[in-house]
């Protein structure tokens, strides 16, 4: 199965949304397959938004996900990184839509609470620079028979 990085955002942590969050993803029946709280340093933010490095905001955006903690997750099933990215919204939170993460509890494009892989390429890298091997937990979700058929499984 695929499986995606997503972050509670500083803000995030702040606002006390880390279980409402989960639970979204839970309740949509994705499985959790590694879970953490960590600090991000200059190090993993400079390979992390290296595509960003550049860019006149980067030294503001770094400072900000410095400033507290994140929980990052890696969430498994199938399609879970599109599936994700829609439930999660737009980057700018004003203008998510109702329904998503960003639509129910952000207004802004920075502090939008989450970050999810934009596609599978990332989710593998941001998979290393996150978490260790060890973190990563195979395990089997027994309701997966009532949220997939055999033959989405199987594929």
């Amino acid at each position: 199965m695929e499986q995606t990085v997503v972050l509670v955002k500083p803000d995030g942590v702040q606002r006390g949304l880390i279980g409402e969050i989960i639970a979204r993803f839970e309740q949509k029946g994705l499985k959790l397959s590694s879970i953490k709280m960590i600090s991000l340093t200059d190090a993993i933010l400079d390979e992390w938004y290296a595509h960003h490095k550049d860019k006149p905001f980067f030294p503001g955006l770094k400072s900000y996900m410095k400033s507290y903690p994140v929980v990052a997750m890696l969430w498994e099933g199938i399609d879970v990184v599109a599936t994700v990215r829609t439930m999660i919204g737009i980057t700018k939170a004003r203008d998510a839509a109702p329904g998503t993460i960003r639509g129910d509890f952000a207004m802004s494009q920075q502090y939008n609470l989450i970050h999810a892989s934009e596609d599978v390429a990332a989710a593998e890298r941001e998979q290393r620079i996150i978490f260790r091997d060890n973190e990563i937990f195979d395990w089997q979700k027994i309701d997966e028979v009532h949220i997939y058929l055999d033959t989405e499984r199987s594929r």
